[in-house]
């Protein structure tokens, strides 16, 4: 420490305690009681008696840096006596003082519990001591320079039930007491958060340390694409038309062929209703739509690739330190689920103050053609957790005649989805490595006989969880393509199309989609659903809603871990879900981006 630091230690009088000695450690403060207030054993414990019993229980006596979101100073006036101990001496009621105010937080490490809030008010008779110590714990606290000053935020009013002003109510005196700006947008319409994020300059993106979303999945997803659309510079996926199915061979080492038609059995056991996982963000009363992605130009010239240079943003994505957080207020919040572990707004907003910080995979979705039939531009979205096709896009188009319901609408569309029991005939590509276990099986006789290979292969799953190994691991190429991938075509019959890139946790799937699927490995989980019997599909729904269970064991679902893959559909109805949100298209390309954006967190709590 400097020599005109504040001291190492001081008697103060600690609120709801008595006379203690704060000491200022490296990593944090500690208190104890004062020699002149301290009984036999009475250390770290609060006496009481009854009936002539003596109790004593254990309190907080420490706190580090690292649990401190804020100090402040505040008006002098009682600090309350409390009952550290009956003994020798006790402080002699209450009295006025000089105060200042420690805030942070209790979480118990690796449980899926609340962050609780907790403030610890010190006082003494002097306002000198109680600005010294102030400012030294400011300063220790700037000394951690992950911790953001200033934040863009979007509120959405209307997400969940309501829930998003609330939340923000909730939490706001959170990021003032820590110190960090915020600039606050409360959104006004759907697609109102994208064209906010879209429109920054890069002079204004850069004041910013990041930008939180208090809201949903979807909100989440128009501010990723707001920010992404004209910042993330990286090349296209191939197109389904150029990998030719038939001779995709001649792009990669190897093309497999799995064509099928519809599968069929015997009765089905344990019945149960649907789970829905689609988003909730975009509420009653929000009448505009969200712009539709990024138009790709067609061709470029050299002369427009100069100009596109030099006019690149300074910005660009990834990069180390610019972050997007989230306040939960949707009705599924699954992005806060599978990075957090726990849907509170208090621990999510902690997260952000802290400074947390994780890398997330993103997908890449373009779309070629909206349908089959008209020559489209093709434009560019961004997807943080889920791609759906067939069940999954067929609930949120029905979805959009029942606002009037609100988040009931859902569950609403789910199920008249279910019992219409649509199939598609599509044709999906995907790219796999040599060494991948999970494999697919070449002919339909063989996925009737025998059980899920993905699960016969990886007998015990490496579940995401905070501080990931696999997450942390630096990616050796940002390209998808290596030595031993090969392109690989499936061909049939599907209810539904899923492309999880996180494990897609809610509150009615407590595993997700893919219980195993980590954040920022650089792939994502492709789930085929052959069109089968209504009841066992209705089997595999019911298996998402059981924690513990593997919804993914089924002979008519295949699990594929993918870095990239194509789609193409005849259908003109062809509807896509992309976190929530609704995307029109019959040809897509998808391709993942390992870390492309960073997190305010540190990942789940499983």
């Amino acid at each position: 420490m400097e020599r005109d630091a504040p001291p190492l230690s001081s008697t103060l009088f600690m609120d709801g305690v008595g006379e203690v000695v704060l000491t200022l450690r490296p990593d944090g403060i500690s208190w104890k009681p004062s020699m002149r207030s301290r009984s036999p054993g009475s250390q770290g414990a609060v006496a009481s008696s009854c009936l002539g019993m003596d109790f004593r229980s254990k309190i907080q006596t420490e706190i580090k840096f690292s649990d401190v979101y804020g100090v402040e100073l505040i008006d002098s006036g009682l600090v309350h006596n409390g009952s550290w101990n009956i003994g020798t001496f006790r402080w002699g009621g209450d009295s006025e003082a000089h105060r200042f105010v420690v805030h942070g937080f209790l979480g118990e490490r690796g449980s899926a519990s609340p962050w609780v809030l907790v403030a610890y008010t010190f006082g003494h008779k002097y306002l000198k001591i109680c600005q010294k110590w102030v400012e030294h714990i400011e300063a220790c606290i700037k000394n951690e320079p992950a911790r953001p000053r200033s934040l863009l935020v979007l509120v959405h009013p209307l997400c969940g039930k309501g829930k998003g002003r609330k939340s923000w109510d909730t939490v706001a005196p959170i990021f003032c007491r820590a110190k960090v700006q915020t600039k606050v947008t409360v959104t006004q319409r759907a697609g109102h958060a994208y064209n906010v994020v879209s429109s920054l300059s890069d002079r204004e993106l850069r004041s910013f340390d990041g930008i939180v979303a208090v809201g949903g999945d979807g909100l989440f997803n128009e501010v990723l694409n707001g920010l992404l659309a004209s910042r993330h510079e990286a090349s296209y996926p191939p197109s389904p038309t150029e990998l030719s199915f038939a001779g995709c061979g001649e792009q990669s080492q190897q093309c497999r062929d799995n064509t099928n038609g519809r599968f069929s059995s015997n009765d089905v056991n344990d019945m149960a209703s649907e789970t829905s996982l689609t988003s909730d963000d975009h509420e009653p009363l929000l009448t505009s739509s969200m712009p539709n992605g990024t138009d790709i130009p067609k061709s470029t010239t050299k002369n427009e690739e100069c100009n596109a240079a030099n006019q690149a943003p300074s910005t660009p994505f990834p990069n180390d330190w610019f972050r997007l957080g989230i306040i939960p207020a949707g009705s599924t919040d699954a992005i806060v689920l599978s990075t957090t572990g726990i849907r509170d707004p208090v621990t999510s907003a902690l997260n952000i103050v802290l400074g947390r910080k994780m890398l997330l995979d993103i997908a890449q979705v373009v779309r070629w053609k909206a349908s089959p039939s008209p020559r489209d531009l093709p434009s560019m979205h961004y997807a943080a957790s889920f791609a759906g096709y067939g069940f999954y896009g067929d609930v949120i188009k029905e979805s959009e005649k029942y606002r009037w319901m609100g988040p009931k609408r859902y569950d609403y569309a789910g199920t008249m989805v279910f019992l219409k029991h649509r199939s598609y005939e599509a044709e999906i590509a995907y790219l796999v490595e040599k060494a991948d276990p999970v494999t697919i099986p070449t002919s339909m006789a063989e996925t009737r006989t025998q059980p899920s290979q993905a699960l016969q292969k990886s007998p015990s799953r490496l579940i995401c969880c905070e501080n990931c190994a696999v997450c942390g691991e630096t990616a050796t190429t940002a390209n998808i393509y290596s030595e031993s991938s090969r392109w690989v075509k499936s061909k049939g019959r599907f209810l539904s199309i899923g492309a999880a890139i996180m494990s897609c946790r809610n509150e009615r799937a407590p595993d997700g989609l893919v219980a195993d699927a980590h954040l920022a490995d650089g792939f994502l989980h492709l789930i085929l659903v052959r069109d089968c019997p209504r009841p066992y599909y209705l089997w595999h729904l019911t298996q998402l809603t059981k924690k513990g269970s593997d919804p993914l064991n089924f002979k008519f679902v295949e699990h594929h871990k993918t870095r990239a893959f194509t789609f193409i559909s005849s259908q003109d109805e062809s509807v896509w879900n992309l976190d929530g949100e609704m995307l029109k298209a019959c040809q897509v390309s998808v391709q993942v981006f390992r870390g492309l954006i960073n997190l305010f967190a540190s990942g789940p709590v499983v």
